[in-house]
């Protein structure tokens, strides 16, 4: 005989440690129905950006395509590039100025 009960249940969570004045943090946002949970997880390491996880799991446990890693993945390889862009147009602009450099001095 099939249930008809009805639930949500949130929770939330947060640490964070320091060693050496260097921090360490992590976060979890885990929301529930009868249809399933949703989880959002953060977490920064010293030095690093903070990174995002994003996924469901149905009601069976099973996890919901579409949602997660590889979601994610794509947006932090956009950020990743565009990074790397800038550091690229920094180093140019360096490599100019020493060539600038060079040029008067000679």
């Amino acid at each position: 005989m099939p249930s008809n009960s009805t639930f949500q249940s949130f929770s939330t969570s947060y640490s964070s440690s320091s060693v050496n004045g260097k921090t360490t943090s992590h976060s979890e946002t885990t929301y529930s129905d009868p249809s399933g949970t949703r989880v959002h997880r953060t977490t920064q390491n010293p030095g690093e950006r903070s990174r995002e996880e994003r996924f469901e799991v149905d009601n069976a446990g099973r996890r919901v395509q579409g949602t997660g890693a590889s979601d994610q993945k794509r947006i932090q390889d956009v950020t990743e590039e565009e990074e790397q862009k800038n550091n690229d147009r920094e180093y140019e602009e360096r490599i100019e100025d020493e060539y600038a450099k060079r040029e008067g001095g000679a």
